[in-house]
């Protein structure tokens, strides 16, 4: 959890672009690292799951799975993140204990009231700019990152449509910590990314 509140930059990335761009985005400045991947195995999410578990130890960040509580237990994760129609915070935090992190993605007022009502440890908060990421959600805009500096009561991340074209104007709304995904993972230099996207905030 000290980890989780000192952390800024979160990114969010499937298996496929491996090694060299994971150690280039922790060199960066990426703080967690969460493996999504909606269509692979359970034997290939594992497989995943150890190269982000090292480099994650070497670096000193937070190592997250996506969805399911049962393999990010298997992959030694330090936490897990649900979406709205995933499985509930209260049934996650059932299965895996007080010590496994659990975040929560938001999409609005209410949603995000609701998750601060939860035993997440963080939430997300987007997307407040459209992205080809989530098709299905409209944007958000900053005033929802303006109700979550306002009201939350314990670490979240805006989320969304954010790269270093926009994460001063994300940070001068309220947000300490942002989360990406294509702004590192389909960057020509995901470190130097990384970089920008941390000095925005800083």
């Amino acid at each position: 959890m000290a980890e989780l509140a000192a952390a800024r930059l979160y990114l969010v990335t499937d298996a496929a672009p491996g090694e060299q761009l994971l150690r280039a985005a922790l060199e960066g400045g990426v703080d967690v690292v969460q493996l999504r991947e909606k269509h692979a195995s359970d034997d290939e999410i594992i497989a995943a799951a150890d190269l982000f578990r090292r480099l994650c130890d070497e670096y000193g960040a937070t190592f997250v799975l996506n969805d399911r509580a049962d393999l990010a237990r298997a992959a030694h994760a330090d936490g897990v993140h649900v979406g709205q129609e995933d499985e509930p915070v209260a049934s996650m935090r059932e299965r895996l204990g007080p010590d496994v992190v659990i975040g929560l993605s938001t999409h609005s007022p209410e949603q995000l009231e609701a998750a601060l009502a939860t035993d997440a440890d963080y939430v997300c908060v987007g997307p407040v700019y459209a992205t080809p990421t989530k098709p299905d959600y409209e944007e958000v805009g900053l005033d929802l990152v303006r109700r979550a500096a306002a009201t939350a009561d314990r670490p979240w991340f805006a989320i969304g449509g954010i790269d270093g074209s926009n994460v001063r104007e994300v940070a001068e709304a309220g947000a300490e910590r942002v989360a990406v995904v294509r702004a590192i993972r389909d960057a020509t230099d995901p470190k130097a990314a990384a970089e920008e996207l941390r000095s925005g905030l800083e």
